[in-house]
């Protein structure tokens, strides 16, 4: 099976692509996966940890070929404040809860909850639902992901962080 050789990030790369796959947040962070384009295009991932893939990167096959990395869009709701300090409160409060978020500048992105939404509403903030791609930042430090608590649909297996809060996990 053709490997991939080398992620260009997005920008850095020319030319056409070959095949093109579109790929949701998890999908786009993988150590080793066996992916297979929109033309049909099989090829393997396999780092020698797992890497994020952002919308626009390139992912160059051993034999050259080029492969266009898309997010998929997802059901998200953007988040607007008063002022920046308001926006930082608001952004504090979702890293305070370990929720993955995109920084776009004057607003925030999370995916649809209707939990922490009612809780951003009751900071002030505003609710723009949309659906576009999700790209939020990564973990501690810049890099790695950050793992969201999905509320309301509690699996038996919740648990203690020992910050005096609870989270259920999918």
């Amino acid at each position: 099976m053709i490997r991939i050789e080398k992620i260009h990030a997005a920008g850095t790369w020319q030319g056409e692509a070959s095949d093109r796959i579109t790929l949701d947040r998890e999908d786009r962070h993988r150590r080793r996966a066996v992916l297979t384009g929109e033309g049909g295009l099989t090829f393997l991932l396999d780092e020698p940890s797992a890497v994020h893939l952002r919308h626009g990167d390139g992912l160059e096959l051993e034999d050259g070929r080029m492969v266009e990395v898309c997010a998929e869009p997802e059901e998200l709701v953007e988040i607007g404040a008063r002022d920046g300090a308001h926006l930082i409160k608001i952004a504090w409060h979702l890293g305070n809860r370990h929720l993955p978020t995109q920084l776009m500048g004057e607003t925030l992105r999370i995916r649809r909850d209707h939990v922490i939404e009612d809780m951003v509403e009751k900071l002030g903030g505003t609710l723009t639902p949309l659906s576009a791609p999700f790209d939020p930042e990564g973990g501690a430090y810049g890099h790695g992901q950050t793992h969201g608590h999905e509320h309301g649909h509690n699996h038996g297996h919740a648990h203690s962080h020992g910050h005096h809060h609870r989270h259920d996990h999918d």
